[in-house]
């Protein structure tokens, strides 16, 4: 595996870590009981945290492939969470989340950095590692 290929998977990885760990210090520290779409986007970073470390682990460049699936539609996930907390239209039509309001902001920093936006920030930059590790594979 090419040293720049190793590198972003790590980098991949170091999101995907700080993002889970980022989660679970939300809901399990902070207690912030998660909506169903949190849960939604939860299913689709942890596992990417364990995929990437074997990949690095077995030096292969190939998990990249999952990644990217996974990243791009947790990242769909992601924007359509992030756009009901903030698009005053579509939280009207917004479906029931259950106990737990999927519209409801726990953290507002700076006005616009919610929580799924954190997590659409981090699937984002593991798909764009994801693309350029595809991209130095199809060079070679």
């Amino acid at each position: 595996m090419k040293k720049v290929n190793e590198n972003l998977l790590i980098f991949a990885w170091i999101v995907a870590f700080i993002a889970t760990l980022g989660s679970l210090y939300f809901s399990e520290i902070r207690l912030y009981e998660p909506c169903k779409l949190c849960w939604v986007q939860r299913i689709f970073m942890y596992p990417m945290a364990i995929i990437l470390f074997i990949g690095i682990a077995v030096k292969d460049s190939k998990v990249i492939h999952y990644t990217g699936a996974l990243s791009l539609i947790g990242f769909l996930i992601s924007v359509y969470h992030y756009a009901i907390q903030k698009v005053e239209v579509l939280q009207q039509s917004a479906p029931s989340c259950g106990q737990v309001t999927c519209t409801g902001a726990y953290i507002d920093w700076l006005g616009f950095i919610t929580i799924p936006f954190l997590a659409g920030t981090a699937f984002l930059m593991i798909l764009i590692a994801s693309i350029m590790v595809w991209k130095n594979m199809k060079e070679d």
